[in-house]
């Protein structure tokens, strides 16, 4: 995508033969920036083989699907982020994943997804030239730092999401949406994936902050960017919480919509209950008078057909004013 030489700060074009560019970065004091996308093995086994990267990186570079992570190997430092895309128009996040090889004089980019900072992060430093002057590690900084900002603002709209569907559950009508549940369970699922994207990335960070147990220094990484990276550690540390607290309310939304639902089918059947009740007095009455046997009560009274019509609307009546009084209608 991208090679370019940087010297105090400043781009110059790099040549096309890669170990011409890392011998004339180290040359002039300065480093190499190579930018990747999705190579293909044979792509990348020349810059492999120039910038002398460890085999297992390179086949974690190539395969991606890699968990964010920080290697420490004898010629490089291998860090895996993993920037998140936020698509409105269906409300879903994506993942691409960013492999970063740093070394004395380097930096190796590789992409895979399109959800990336990177082009912008490079204009920022080229327009930064004090910045970008401190070399590999400020490249990663800036990566680390633009990708943790865009959780940020991923963290934002999934509360904006999750605010709207807890108001669709507790409205009067929503709660029993046949949709409520599926859009519920769609929701768990970004939070899980933008989960995958942050919490594995806090050791990392962590690390290159040298915060906590992660004391030593990290090799490649320049000491005092320490305070930049703990910079990014307490952003990253912020989304971690937003997403925990994210995913607790989902689940209590779900707990919410559940108990909604079996509360609705406590009052129908309530209500089938009732109805029955009231439908099975006049059956009852007159499944009795129906036997035709001879020898009943009142069977040849001219009167008796009304007195019963009345008794039956009588009872109806009085079991209609019960059931409504204690709700069950």
């Amino acid at each position: 995508v991208d090679c370019a030489i940087y010297r105090g700060g400043h781009r110059t074009d790099g040549p096309e033969d890669f170990s011409d560019a890392l011998g004339e970065a180290r040359q002039a004091g300065g480093f190499v920036w190579i930018g990747l996308h999705e190579p293909t093995e044979e792509e990348f086994d020349l810059v492999a083989q120039e910038f002398g990267l460890h085999p297992l990186a390179v086949e974690d570079a190539l395969k991606a699907h890699q968990r964010p992570k920080l290697e420490v190997y004898e010629d490089s430092l291998f860090v895996v982020l993993k920037p998140v895309v936020y698509e409105p128009e269906s409300d879903t996040v994506s993942t691409g994943e960013l492999m970063l090889f740093l070394g004395d004089a380097f930096v190796v980019v590789v992409r895979h997804g399109e959800g990336s900072p990177l082009k912008a992060v490079r204009q920022r430093l080229e327009h930064e030239p004090e910045l970008l002057g401190k070399g590999p590690t400020a490249v990663l900084y800036a990566i680390a730092d633009a990708a943790v900002d865009h959780y940020l603002d991923v963290a934002v709209e999934l509360q904006t999401d999750l605010e709207e569907l807890e108001a669709e559950v507790f409205s009067p009508d929503g709660g029993g949406s046949r949709h409520t549940a599926s859009r519920i369970y769609n929701f768990k699922r970004q939070v899980l994936e933008f989960r995958r994207a942050t919490g594995p990335l806090a050791p990392p960070m962590a690390r290159l902050a040298g915060t906590g147990a992660f004391g030593a220094a990290v090799p490649f990484v320049n000491d005092k960017a320490r305070p930049f990276f703990r910079d990014v550690s307490d952003h990253l540390t912020r989304v971690n919480e937003s997403v925990e607290g994210l995913d607790r309310l989902v689940s209590d939304i779900l707990s919410a919509h559940l108990a909604q639902m079996s509360v609705r089918q406590n009052d129908d059947m309530r209500k089938i209950s009732a109805w029955a009740a009231m439908a099975a007095v006049p059956t009852m009455i007159a499944g009795i008078y129906g036997m035709n046997f001879e020898h009943m009560p009142e069977l040849h009274w001219t009167g008796s057909y009304p007195v019963l019509i009345l008794a039956m609307a009588a009872v109806e009546v009085l079991l209609y004013r019960l059931f409504k009084r204690r709700g069950w209608l």
